[in-house]
């Protein structure tokens, strides 16, 4: 592979077991650990806590969240970082399973840091990657929060998620707006995720193995930790032909250090070109021939990119850091500054808002309500068109629906119930309810063979008539929930409380997960 420096950067130019909402009672939805109530506050302050617990690392970060009522539902205006956690480098037992008891004391001594009683938190999200994803883990960590399971809302994250949450969180999503096309590069223990962001939206990614603690070694430089892609970088870098196959326990000089970091770096960057080689993407590869107005580092390696950390943990960070950086500096690239580095992935907070669904709704069983932390999906959906294509809105269901992605123990992606949020338009007439409702049932068909209910939620007032068109013209056997009146968005997960009898609607609760500087109106962030 050539080090040559290659234009792919433009020049610049100036210019996210008590349940959070306990059954509605008249109307009225409460916050159960805060015990008030939604319906007559116009402001509410929050404590929230978000959780990031990965291959590499583990950390927290305490919010408190200040929401506004407007309208008829409430909005956060103001988003205040009130601790940050240490960094815990994720323990890990003899057998490869993460160290719960480790993990359980590390999060006790953050909260007591803090000077938070977990009973004081209102809301949470706990994000789960990399190997805490693994069915044993995922089991293990949840248990940990099993008191505190009706208030957070859990994310398993495989690579695609995790990287459009990283775009997020770093700020490249929201530096995109302006009309730049800026990529996120975040560069973690074990991958390496890129997102191209343009317009406020993620318009293609890719995951790469390239990490910084493939390989990691003690106090003496010998090997404590090594991944199978990092054994083989080493192999391959090998310099002289009797040099031994890495292993545990052999030591790693600075000069092999630096090479497997500069083969690492030349990866990434070859993945920015969108140069497909099989042995190192985890995800499909970048169109070929894109630039870049400007690159935002995240991850564990941007604290050494950007200069925020010093301290060698044996890993190949400051190694990565230096090299990707001159490596892009050579390839003409704008350095934008990061938000929130390692944290990129931690959702500070879920934001609350409440709204009432019309009336015009349809439950079939009614027994299915109430349901609670469903997240929402938003596939991209052919509504303008005269004529719906079934199939072209199935396969953009299946699209949205492979962003929850499978453990490496087999975890079922299905697990869960999932609500598809629809922006209707057009006419609804019977062709084009009839080419929705088909594809969406074509589309979730995975969900739905798992036992779960077919859940529609439309910004318009089409709940009731396409919630019918699926029953009776049996497009499924399971239950239908098909409500409308609410808009939701990227991130967002809901609760659908019972009937409210006095009216025939359903109060709904949303979720949504913010990441500083989105869906707030001041903040004050340190790294905002």
């Amino acid at each position: 592979m050539s080090d040559a420096p290659e234009q792919i950067f433009a020049e610049p130019t100036l210019d996210q077991q008590s349940p959070p909402a306990e059954k509605p009672v008249g109307g009225r939805i409460f916050f159960s650990g805060a015990e008030r109530s939604l319906v007559e506050e116009d402001e509410i302050n929050l404590t929230s806590v978000g959780v990031d617990i990965g291959s590499s690392t583990a950390h927290l970060l305490f919010s408190r969240i200040t929401l506004e009522r407007l309208d008829t539902r409430y909005v956060v205006v103001e988003r205040e970082v009130i601790h940050a956690s240490d960094i815990l480098l994720t323990p890990y037992l003899e057998n490869s399973d993460i160290d719960t008891e480790r993990l359980q004391a590390f999060i006790d001594k953050q909260y007591w840091q803090a000077g938070i009683d977990r009973a004081e938190v209102d809301s949470g999200a706990l994000i789960l990657t990399g190997v805490a994803v693994r069915r044993r883990n995922a089991r293990a960590i949840g248990e940990l929060f099993a008191a505190e399971a009706g208030k957070f809302v859990a994310v398993s994250a495989g690579d695609r998620l995790e990287t459009v949450m990283a775009a997020h969180g770093s700020g490249a999503v929201e530096a995109s707006r302006d009309g730049r096309r800026i990529v996120n590069i975040d560069v973690g223990g074990g991958t390496t995720k890129i997102a191209v962001c343009e317009a406020g939206e993620i318009t293609h990614l890719t995951a790469v193995e390239a990490g910084a603690r493939l390989v990691v070694t003690d106090a003496a430089r010998r090997i404590s930790r090594l991944e199978r892609f990092g054994a083989e970088a080493l192999d391959r870098d090998a310099t002289e032909p009797d040099t031994p196959a890495a292993a545990l326990g052999q030591v790693l000089p600075a000069a092999r250090r630096d090479g497997l970091a500069r083969d690492m770096a030349r990866r990434i960057m070859a993945a920015l070109r969108g140069r497909a080689e099989a042995d190192h993407h985890r995800l499909p590869p970048l169109p070929e021939g894109l630039d870049f107005d400007g690159v935002i580092v995240s991850g564990g390696v941007s604290e050494f990119f950007y200069g925020r950390a010093t301290e060698s943990y044996g890993d190949l960070g400051p190694e990565m850091a230096r090299t990707l950086r001159q490596c892009l500096s050579e390839a003409g690239a704008a350095i934008l500054p990061h938000r929130d580095g390692i944290r990129a992935t931690v959702v500070g907070a879920s934001q609350y808002s409440v709204q009432l669904s019309g009336s015009t709704v349809y439950l079939d069983p009614i027994e299915v309500l109430p349901l609670r932390n469903v997240a929402a999906l938003r596939p991209v959906l052919p509504l303008a068109d005269e004529v719906i294509d079934p199939g072209a809105v199935a396969r953009a269901v299946a699209e949205a629906l492979a962003l929850r992605e499978a453990g490496e123990a087999g975890d079922a992606i299905n697990a869960e119930p999932v609500a598809i949020a629809l922006a209707w338009e057009g006419s609804a007439s019977y062709g084009r309810l009839d080419g929705l409702a088909r594809g969406l049932c074509q589309g979730l068909a995975p969900v739905l063979d798992a036992g779960h209910p077919l859940v529609i939620v439309s910004d318009s007032d089409i709940g009731g008539l396409l919630g019918m068109h699926c029953r009776e013209n049996g497009l499924t056997d399971n239950a239908i929930v098909s409500i409308d009146g609410i808009a939701l968005s990227t991130f967002d997960f809901i609760d659908i409380g019972e009937v409210i009898r006095t009216t025939g609607s359903v109060p709904v609760v949303v979720k949504s997960l913010i990441f500083p500087g989105e869906g707030t109106s001041s903040s004050k962030d340190p790294d905002a």
